[in-house]
């Protein structure tokens, strides 16, 4: 018979388990006509990252659903895929360009740079999805696809070309986040907004013709009145009515500005009167839009200030800001200035402070996409888990403005549009323009901007199976089953890619999406390399294996919920696995000479049988509904509890005496027949979460050798039969009356290996007959002997423990179970260190001054104790009187 090694070393096992499953093709997903199919996408990560935990926690989550359908029977399919992260993958290239050989990219100019990215990627771009394989993840790896690959290429340029024709796709000026480090415009998720300390400055803008009258403003920026051309007040401000309508002067400047009203105005913030920058605030640009103000851009894309700004151009931002206040307070504009503390934009890749800036860019049209992408959730094609995000997605695409999907880069999709130089002409074209098709002038040149990386990613769930053409894996495939995705992107990459779905794929892209919550350290902090709190998912691989970085990313994990990563979470998986290793050994050992093919009768079966067999039965019920309702964290509990409590600690020691009794072989096979139908069982259940553990031990367990591995095994039926309520009842009567003698015997200091009588008096007779037909139940693992049940109406025992299960009054007698002499100096002994201590604890609580001048609480935790220390003497002493009987 096949043995496990004495100890689980995840090291030796992982690799090589990986290895026969990628040799077996057990990961491809199959077109079959005769099996349902489930597909998901990998949300694609970066080419620049490495694994970190929210990949951990992201990835585990669908390999689970992908093991668990792949075993119902379903055509499984994960595919993989990576992102070509325009801005952090530039930004990566040029900082190697730099350090390296100190150039700019303008310096190799952009065809050359972009043959360094390209070999920059070939080099480091798959770093993540060979971590992804240490994880134990099933995705089908000839499926792999890449953002910027040929096919995903043709998709974004048919798209583009698509919607232009439609009139959704239009280049306009208007205001963006920009960023002046990275010289590009960037996508609102793509904006950390960081709590700071700032300033609020109260200026003084004087009333055109009414001289010695003001309008006093407070703006967190004064840097920016350079481009103010106008001043707002909420129309119910009843502080403003009568100056709604008249010119104001700007401060230094001179520029006449209006002061209108409008209700964006927050009355409280402030003096209720906020300058108005339509060419850099997105709200004053809306603002501007509805009040036609004119829009004056003062700042430029590096953060320099610009002419506008007269003697402050050529400045930085913030060096104009200090220089400007200076002027202010010498010319009496500046009235006061107070602490305001607000959130501050920041660019995730590069952390500079975003400045939004109008500019000239391309934007989709989207409220056309929108409202089919809502009533596709509201008629619940779409579901989302949990519900409650529904109503964060709905409200954003019902307030939805246009996309701006152009990027001031060099790496990523190149917007298709072509510019004549000599007509003027702009042609977008879904193949490569040589010549102008308005005029035929080759003085033509493509747009230098591509196209935000979100554009290329919300085609990703049908681009992924070969579209435009339409292949067998898209009408298979798609739509695809599940979207597992963290809760920070459903605006930026869900939203959108069912916008492009049902307007592309001709469907949505998918028919949940499984929303969970970040991972954060013990502290509830985000992981972030600046607090140097971050978890190499790696490193917790290689000391405790892959298995238990998994099961611990998922146990107490619930739907739409951060979690927090605990050491001796990990400790306990840890733990876990060893227990089901260990239990796995134990049964392997005492395998040798079982008959695979034995069947036992019903009568062969013991109640601690039929219980384990039921409670088998209602785990795997238990599990299999957790995993549809996308509850995995209760699924994996539940196995953890059967497991540790009901099989290893107790259904394995119920065993034992059969196992090792070589008088009655059919007993012993049936308590093998029935802990190797439960392990194997079991383990099939806890495959999507421990793979390769489940894997190791059950290719040594019997199972059906016609079937390779367990990853392609059946996933196990419940068997309605095998659930007894009653067993079950009757078997936990028993379990709780064996822990009550065992900590009977504790609280007395009874010798591990002496035995003693317990008697049982039952108040539901009902039990009589089990406890009769199973006390060696209670002789096996509650040192119980003999075992007597007092007949209905019988006098319970005299100087005997005392302890109570539902139906059942248990008693121990002391005598002859402890040593009277020894046990009577102990209590003896514990009695006047106890009457010491309430002696002294009384003296402290009689003492007036004490009372007076100790805290209230200070005095309840005192007496607190004093009744806690008289109740211990009564029982002490009550110990001590039973013992001279006896």
């Amino acid at each position: 018979m096949k043995e496990l090694p004495k100890v689980y070393e995840p090291k030796s096992v992982e690799k090589k388990i990986y290895d026969m499953w990628m040799q077996g093709g057990y990961f491809k997903g199959k077109i079959d006509p005769d099996k349902k199919p489930f597909s998901i996408v990998m949300p694609p990560p970066n080419v620049t990252g490495q694994l970190h935990m929210g990949h951990a926690l992201d990835s585990t989550l669908q390999d689970i659903m992908t093991r668990y359908k792949r075993m119902q029977g379903y055509a499984a399919l994960w595919l993989p895929g990576v992102d070509h992260a325009g801005i952090a993958t530039q930004i990566k290239v040029e900082e190697v360009l730099r350090k390296e050989e100190g150039k700019t990219r303008y310096d190799l100019g952009r065809d050359k740079f972009l043959e360094r990215v390209w070999d920059w990627k070939e080099k480091f771009g798959s770093r993540i999805m060979f971590q992804l394989r240490s994880l134990g993840s099933s995705l089908d790896w000839d499926r792999e696809r890449f953002t910027m690959d040929e096919g995903c290429s043709r998709a974004v340029r048919e798209v583009f070309v698509s919607l232009y024709e439609k009139g959704l796709i239009y280049q306009g000026t208007r205001i963006t986040n920009w960023c002046p480090s990275c010289n590009t415009a960037i996508s609102d998720i793509e904006v950390d907004h960081v709590t700071e300390q700032g300033h609020l400055w109260h200026l003084r803008y004087a009333v055109e013709g009414e001289p010695g009258k003001y309008v006093e403003i407070a703006t967190t920026r004064p840097e920016t009145m350079f481009g103010d051309t106008g001043v707002a007040v909420h129309p119910d401000d009843e502080r403003y009515k009568d100056l709604v309508g008249k010119t104001l002067i700007l401060p230094i400047v001179g520029r006449r500005i209006p002061l209108f009203a409008d209700e964006y105005v927050d009355k409280e913030f402030g003096t209720g009167a906020v300058k108005v920058t339509p060419a850099h605030d997105p709200n004053d640009f809306e603002m501007g839009q509805r009040h036609h103000l004119e829009e004056i851009k003062f700042i430029g894309n590096t953060g320099k200030m610009l002419e506008g700004a007269g003697k402050y151009a050529g400045m930085d931002r913030y060096e104009c800001r200090k220089a400007l206040v200076k002027e202010l307070e010498e010319t009496g504009v500046l009235v006061s200035v107070e602490e305001h503390e607000h959130a501050v934009g920041h660019c995730s890749r590069c952390h500079s402070t975003i400045e939004p800036l109008v500019s000239k860019q391309w934007f989709v049209k989207m409220e056309s996409l929108a409202k089919p992408a809502i009533e596709a959730v509201k008629d619940g094609r779409i579901q989302f888990v949990p519900e409650r995000f529904t109503k964060i997605y709905i409200n954003w695409l019902e307030n939805i403005r246009d996309w701006c999907i152009s990027r001031q880069l060099w790496w990523g999709h190149r917007i298709p549009a072509w510019y004549c130089d000599d007509c003027g002409e702009t042609s977008v074209s879904r193949t490569d323009l040589t010549e102008c098709p308005h005029c035929h002038s080759h003085n033509i040149h493509q747009d230098e901007d591509v196209l935000d990386t979100w554009f290329s990613s919300g085609l990703w769930p049908f681009e992924l199976f070969g579209w435009p053409d339409e292949t067998e894996d898209l009408k298979h495939f798609y739509p695809t089953a599940t979207l597992v995705t963290g809760y920070d992107i459903i605006f930026f990459w869900v939203a959108r890619m069912v916008m492009m779905g049902l307007a592309f794929g001709k469907d949505i892209p998918f028919h949940h999406v499984f929303i969970h919550g970040l991972v954060r350290d013990s502290q509830g902090r985000k992981m972030s390399k600046s607090l140097g709190n971050g978890i190499d998912p790696v490193e917790v691989i290689e000391k405790y294996g892959a298995d238990t970085l998994r099961f611990m990313l998922i146990t107490g994990n619930t739907p739409g919920n951060d979690m927090r990563f605990y050491w001796e979470r990990v400790e306990s998986a840890r733990n876990f696995a060893n227990k089901i290793w260990n239990a796995s050994r134990y049964m392997l050992m005492n395998l040798e000479g079982f008959d695979k093919s034995f069947q036992p009768e019903e009568s062969d079966y013991t109640l601690a049988d039929r219980w384990i067999l039921s409670r088998y039965a209602q785990t795997a019920k238990g599990v299999t509904e957790s995993l549809d309702r996308f509850e995995l964290g209760e699924a994996g509990r539940l196995i953890y509890e059967f497991l540790w409590s009901e099989f290893c600690d107790w259904y394995i020691e119920l065993t034992k005496a059969r196992l090792y009794d070589k008088e009655n072989p059919r007993a012993k096979n049936t308590a093998l027949y029935v802990l190797s139908y439960v392990l194997e069982h079991t383990l099939r259940l806890l495959h999507p979460f421990m793979p390769f553990l489940t894997e190791e031990i059950w290719q040594k367990v019997p199972h059906d050798e016609s079937v390779r591995s367990i990853m392609i095994s059946e996933w196990p039926t419940v068997d309605e039969n095998a659930i007894d309520a009653d067993v079950e009842a009757q078997m936990t009567a028993i379990m709780e009356t064996i822990k009550t003698v065992r900590n009977l015997r504790a609280e007395v200091g009874a010798a591990p290996g002496k035995r003693s009588e317990v008697i049982l008096n039952f108040t539901d007779e009902s039990l009589r007959a089990t406890f009769a037909a199973n006390t060696g139940y209670l002789v096996a693992l509650a040192a119980a002997e003999p075992v007597t049940l007092l007949a209905a109406g019988a006098a319970k025992p005299e100087n005997a423990m005392a302890g109570v299960v539902e139906g059942v009054e248990i008693f121990l007698p002391l005598k002859g179970l402890i040593d009277v002499e020894k046990e009577t100096a102990r209590l003896t002994k514990e009695i006047d260190k106890l009457g010491k201590e309430l002696k002294k604890l009384n003296g402290k609580l009689s003492n007036e001054g004490f009372l007076k001048k100790a805290p209230a609480q200070v005095v309840e935790g005192e007496r607190a104790k004093l009744a806690g220390y008289e109740e211990k003497m009564k029982s002490l002493e009550a110990r001590l009187a039973d013992l001279k009987k006896l």
